[in-house]
């Protein structure tokens, strides 16, 4: 039986400018691939130059004269975010969408970034911390959407507070569970915080469901060699209509929330599917270990400690 065809309609965006992180490949790609279309200028952030040439390459062979643009960033690395970070406050070119999309799953050894964070909360969370935070003043000047991409993971697990970083003992779901609780609690304070201050952002969450996507794929550089069980049986479903979705509709609930005129502060855009596995994409209700303000509060001011214990001049 065929699947239903599933789309959603982004608004034109002639005159943005847009910045999507992990948009080398999977639903990065898919992300500033339909900005581009729309008419967006597409700023694409890659750590793999030879990755990113093929994704522009790719996004000009589907819309010819995109507009988009390689820039370098690896949100491993503090120095790497704060070179890029330097780099657009210097253009001064007003940003009016951020989508902070990037990010590693479940090495099977603890890994750490280039500033000593556990590989996971310093990439996903920090990194991207890092950069949204550096970017105010042109995300402000943008009134702009700010969508942080979570997980069904963020619905498990728990904040480790008494060792954020995995030292005493590790594991790789439960780190990536934490990181991805983190990125949620962080979009929220986000939004809490632009309101107070009449700041003119709106921060919202998405999250892709389940789909055969290079996460769970062979990563030899995270430790990976060979695709998991996993990433196997979600191909099979994806491939038969089963439960989760694709390649094509993971990138939608993210879009929904970056561009739909009517998308709320603090709102999170998921598969409308059975368990928000696969779907449509539709406005769903906040993860229970994402509500409370105090624990986002407390992120917020660990998250600039750690950020700013790291960067030489910055605090």
């Amino acid at each position: 039986m065929a699947r239903k065809k599933i789309g959603i309609t982004v608004p034109d965006l002639s005159g943005r400018r847009a910045v999507v992180t992990g948009a080398s490949d999977g639903v990065g790609l898919g992300i500033a691939a339909r900005l581009a279309a729309a008419g967006a200028e597409v700023l694409m952030p890659v750590r793999n130059p030879g990755k990113g040439a093929k994704a522009v390459a790719a996004i000009r062979e589907r819309t010819p004269g995109a507009n988009v643009a390689l820039r370098e960033l690896d949100l491993s690395s503090l120095r790497s975010v704060s070179a890029l970070s330097e780099q657009l406050l210097e253009e001064g070119e007003p940003i009016h969408i951020l989508v902070n999309n990037a990010g590693v799953m479940t090495p099977p050894e603890r890994r750490s970034t280039e500033d000593g964070f556990e590989l996971q909360f310093g990439t996903n969370h920090l990194g991207h911390f890092a950069l949204t935070t550096a970017l105010l003043p042109l995300l402000r000047a943008g009134n702009a959407r700010v969508t942080n991409q979570i997980s069904i993971s963020a619905n498990r697990h728990a904040i480790n507070w008494a060792d954020l970083n995995w030292e005493r003992s590790y594991s790789g779901d439960k780190a990536y569970s934490q990181s991805k609780i983190a990125v949620g609690l962080f979009g929220l304070e986000l939004a809490r915080r632009s309101e107070a201050g009449g700041w003119g952002i709106t921060s919202t969450l998405a999250h892709p469901g389940i789909a055969p996507t290079s996460l769970l794929a062979a990563r030899p550089e995270l430790g990976r060699a060979s695709d998991t069980l996993g990433v196997r049986v979600i191909r099979a479903l994806s491939a038969r209509g089963i439960l989760v979705g694709t390649v094509e509709t993971a990138p939608l609930p993210a879009l929904l929330a970056a561009t739909a005129p009517d998308a709320a502060p603090g709102t999170l855009y998921g598969p409308g599917g059975l368990a928000h596995l696969g779907g449509a994409p539709a406005e769903q209700p906040l993860y229970r270990r994402l509500r409370n303000a105090e624990d986002a509060r407390r992120l917020w001011q660990v998250s600039e400690d750690l950020i700013g214990s790291r960067q030489t001049g910055r605090s």
